[in-house]
């Protein structure tokens, strides 16, 4: 993981105090966009304290625009389809195995027979959206992975939704965009004031900060705690990322090249609390060993936790919004999937070219009626 030590040398870049944009935030979907300007021609530099290590630094890097799809949210489904078709090239450029991004599929698994209908629920949504998807039985399933608990029931294999390590992805952007390493307090359409009273101007200013949008400009973003374990291992315990619901509960396994396998995720509301507590600790050995009893002998590497941006409708925010400042928050679970479309959607407003996908559904005007 690339540190801030990087980030502190751009603040000596003398390009970096005269942008054309200004990003502010500098997780994944904010380091993706400054890249993707700054490819474009357009001189921009990131501010934040503490680059790539929020949300980003916890996320377990699931590409999945199937398994995270929901009756109701047809327009994320969209941008979250829109968004799997970007990430090869994104992660050509960025170097597919620097990053560890798989296209391996996923595997979604159930339990008890309670289980199985909230499986049934997802497959009739699939199905609904011309989603393409297979349906196991539980030797299918164990085919599929050897290490999962006799107990699996049935499953469904989704060949489209993929993984990267996002931790390695930050590492590459930091090193392609000029950040300085300060905290941002007041932000209009063409300026940004620091916490400590630097002033700078740009044509345009991205709002890319996470869960902590809502602290800066008053939008309805909340943070949604979220804490992960990294276990570590010998290279092909697990050959895809496995989802579990067991006895009810979410919980998954994302295997990465080098035998670490990433376990997560609790989802908490509990404001700007970070703390890692033994009970998500618990909950999420306890979930994981019910869905792959094999991988008790891992190593536990780290516990960790991160803030996740949440929306009132579970959709980001993406676009112009109060003082004709740029937004580009709100992305919940799925930063990682959706940094390059956004990068690509930002880039295309910036420029005054009509965005890769309608924007509409996502615009920050439609949380008008909370003063701005």
């Amino acid at each position: 993981m690339a540190d801030a030590h990087g980030a502190l040398a751009a603040t000596q870049n003398p390009k970096a105090t005269s942008p054309e944009a200004i990003v502010v935030g500098g997780g994944i979907i904010g380091l993706s966009v400054a890249w993707k300007l700054q490819s474009g021609g357009i001189k921009t530099v990131v501010f934040d304290p503490y680059p790539g290590l929020g949300a980003s630094h916890a996320a377990a890097g699931m590409l999945a625009p199937v398994n995270e799809a929901y009756w109701g949210e047809h327009d994320v489904l969209r941008l979250h389809l829109a968004a799997n078709q970007a990430w090869p090239e994104f992660a050509a450029i960025l170097g597919a195995n620097t990053v560890d991004y798989r296209r391996d599929g996923m595997l979604r698994v159930a339990f008890n027979s309670d289980d199985k209908a909230q499986l049934a629920h997802f497959s009739d949504l699939y199905r609904k959206e011309n989603l393409p998807v297979e349906l196991l039985r539980s030797q299918q399933c164990h085919e599929l992975e050897p290490l999962l608990s006799p107990g699996v029931q049935s499953g469904i294999y989704s060949p489209l939704d993929h993984h990267v390590n996002p931790r390695l992805v930050v590492a590459e952007l930091v090193k392609l965009v000029p950040i300085i390493t300060k905290s941002v307090k007041h932000v209009t359409h063409n300026q940004i004031v620091t916490e400590d009273g630097q002033t700078m101007h740009c044509r345009q200013v991205v709002v890319a900060a996470g869960a902590w949008t809502g602290k800066l400009l008053n939008l309805p973003i909340r943070p949604v705690k979220g804490q992960i374990i990294r276990l570590k291992g010998k290279p092909g315990l697990l050959h895809r990322p496995v989802l579990g619901l067991v006895r009810g509960a979410k919980i998954y396994a994302i295997p990465r090249s080098d035998g670490e396998i990433v376990v997560g995720a609790t989802q908490e509301e509990m404001g700007f609390d970070t703390r890692v507590t033994a009970g998500g600790v618990y909950e999420l050995l306890r979930d994981m060993l019910a869905l792959c009893p094999g991988l008790s002998e891992m190593e536990l590497a780290e516990t960790w936790a991160g803030l996740r941006p949440g929306s009132p409708d579970n959709a980001p925010i993406i676009g112009r919004g109060h003082d004709d400042i740029i937004f580009a928050s709100g992305h919940f679970r799925n930063g990682v999937l959706t940094a390059p479309i956004t990068a690509n959607c930002v880039t295309a407003l910036i420029q005054e070219q009509d965005p890769p996908i309608d924007l509409t559904a996502f615009s920050p005007d439609r949380f008008m009626s909370t003063p701005i």
